[in-house]
Parts: C-alpha cells; sequence; structure tokens
C-alpha cells in the first residue's frame, strides 16, 4: 500500500548518510576531503585544479599552498564587504541611494588587472554561484589571459562572469560594462593603473573600492626631477636625496595622496596589512567604503602635500575629481 504522506526523511541525491546510519547498512562513512581543513567550505576543487593551485591529483604544493593562502586572506576582506553591501539592499527601508545603485540582478564586481583572475574565480565560486545573482567583469590587457578566462568560465558553467581585454582607463569609458559598479578591485595593477582603478570607481559611482597597489614610479620621476631645488629649499628633501629612498618616499607619497583623495570624494578609507604576502614589498591593502561624507580637511591636506613635494603638476591628471575648496559645505559633509 502507497504511504498518503511523502517521505520527508527520504535523503536528497548527493546527501551524505549519516555514522548512524553508515552504522546500520555496515557502509563505512566517506572520508573527508584530505584537504578539508586548508579548503573554504563549498570550494570547487575541479576549479582549483583548472586554476593548477591543486594538481591533478588534487594535491597542493608548497608554492601553490602559498598562493591559496593569500587569495583566502584577501577573500575574507571582500567577502565581509560583499556580505555587508547585500545586507543594506535587504535591509527593511533601504535609503534611496541604496535603491538607486542597486541592481535587480544582483551586485557587480569589477576585478582590474585581473591577470589569470585568480581572486576572480575564486570570488564567484564562494559568493556569487551561491548566491545565485550578481556578476563579475575581469578586465585585462593580455588577450590570451582574457581568452583563457572566458573558455575556463564556460566550461564551469560560471555564467555571471565576463572577462574584457581593455585597459584600466579604457574601461572607464566602455559600453561592455554598467553604468554603475559596485565593488572595484585592483591587486597590483601597475603603476598608475591603480589611479586608473579609482578614477573608474569614481566614475562608476562603486560603493567599495579594494585595492593593492604596485611600483608606484610617476611620484618617484617628479621627486627625481625636482631633487636639486627641493634640496635647497627644504631639509625634507634629505628622504629622498637617495634613488632608493626616492623609490620607497614615492611609494609611501602616493598611497597617502590615493587615501586622502578617497576621502575627499566621500568614502572612509582603511589601510591594513595583507597577511602573508611578506615575501613582497607590495602588502599594502587600502579599503574604502563610500559613505557620501566629503571630507574638507583631506582635501586641503591633498593640496598642500602636493605644493610641499612639489607635485602640483599631478592635480589636473591623477586627482580630476577632487572637490573644490571654494564650494560651500554640501549638506552632511564632514569639515
Amino acid at each position: 500500500m502507497t504511504s498518503k504522506h511523502p517521505d520527508t526523511h527520504r535523503p536528497k541525491p548527493g546527501d551524505r548518510p549519516s555514522a548512524r546510519a553508515a552504522g546500520r547498512s555496515g557502509a563505512t562513512p566517506p572520508s573527508p576531503h584530505p584537504l578539508a581543513d586548508e579548503l573554504r567550505p563549498g570550494q570547487s576543487i575541479e576549479l582549483l585544479k583548472e586554476l593548477h593551485i591543486l594538481t591533478r591529483e588534487g594535491k597542493l604544493n608548497q608554492d601553490s599552498r602559498r598562493k591559496l593562502k593569500q587569495v583566502y586572506h584577501l577573500y575574507q576582506f571582500i567577502e565581509k564587504l560583499l556580505l555587508e553591501l547585500a545586507q543594506q539592499v535587504r535591509a527593511p527601508n533601504p535609503t534611496d541611494d541604496i535603491r538607486a545603485y542597486t541592481s535587480p540582478a544582483g551586485l557587480t564586481l569589477a576585478d582590474h588587472g585581473a591577470g589569470k583572475s585568480y581572486l576572480g574565480f575564486i570570488l564567484y565560486d564562494l559568493f556569487f554561484r551561491q548566491q545565485g545573482l550578481g556578476h563579475i567583469y575581469g578586465i585585462e590587457t593580455r588577450a590570451e589571459l582574457v581568452e583563457k578566462s572566458q573558455a575556463l568560465a564556460s566550461r564551469l558553467g560560471f555564467e555571471r562572469m565576463s572577462f574584457l581585454n581593455l585597459t584600466v582607463a579604457e574601461s572607464t569609458e566602455s559600453s561592455r560594462l554598467p553604468e554603475r559598479i559596485d565593488v572595484v578591485t585592483a591587486l597590483h595593477a601597475c603603476d598608475s593603473a591603480t589611479d586608473d582603478a579609482i578614477a573608474f570607481g569614481l566614475q562608476k559611482r562603486a560603493r567599495v573600492m579594494v585595492l593593492v597597489p604596485c611600483c608606484q614610479a610617476e611620484v618617484a620621476r617628479v621627486l627625481s626631477q625636482h631633487k636639486a631645488l627641493s634640496l635647497s629649499r627644504t631639509p625634507l628633501a634629505e628622504l629622498w636625496r637617495h634613488p632608493l629612498h626616492t623609490r620607497e618616499m614615492g611609494s609611501q607619497i602616493t598611497n597617502v595622496l590615493r587615501c586622502l583623495y578617497l576621502e575627499a570624494c566621500g568614502y572612509q578609507v582603511t589601510v591594513t596589512e595583507l597577511v602573508g604576502w611578506e615575501h613582497s614589498m607590495k602588502n599594502e591593502l587600502i579599503i574604502a567604503r563610500y559613505t557620501g561624507a566629503r571630507k574638507r580637511a583631506s582635501a586641503e591636506r591633498l593640496r598642500s602635500l602636493l605644493a610641499e613635494f612639489g607635485l602640483l603638476s599631478l592635480l589636473h591628471t591623477r586627482f580630476t575629481s577632487l572637490p573644490d575648496n571654494a564650494v560651500p559645505p554640501l549638506l552632511g559633509e564632514v569639515v
């Protein structure tokens, strides 16, 4: 006789039998993956093999273990930001600003200087795929990497990933990207490419920017050009008199200027260190959250630093969205 009620305890396809059930049946409970302690829950083993993080046998070597540790550490920061954005959208009474920013298709993320798209694929696999919404755009100048990434996304069924063969600067005006982007990432975008990513984020009114700057040579070049004049003007120029110090000082100044610029444009900025990237000097992580509170004090300090270090030429090339100090404070603006 057939029961009128469905078996609510019937296992679903793919469910693992409990240890007690396995004991009754005499079957051996399935053993966990040997790397279960090192992989995030839900992580696709096949993806890690395709990215050559795991060997074809599913093992980690020393170099790939370090690479995975780095990507996971950065993922933790970005996952938290994505969850914050998703919660804002689901809030009982989201603000008009949040409604205006949010696409019905979910969160959008643009990854500049994507390279082999390790970060983009991990983000999609662990967050976007499980959310069932959202889109990731990988932007890369090397056509062969774009083709390989697009082919891999197709093989894995990652339908909401797109890869564009563009420079960061070109992407700002590209019709292949949406009018607004929620999250902008730029990892080790060389020299002024980080500034281009910031310009992209401002143009797209990004709610979050995650930046790991790389080889800031532009400011160092300007400091070198004016070295003799600076030495005669201020003893502070001793900080960049020697070429090695010029590079280090240029890098430090560049990131300080970027943080002030983001604050002046309405972002709350946090600077931290990427743990596990000790082998690299490029381990500074800048996280900018849009609040709309444009800090006039940051704009003034930025202008003062540019003048002090003989960098005013950057005002018209790198900091074009800097609010005019002469403009009266806007409602809610921090002075």
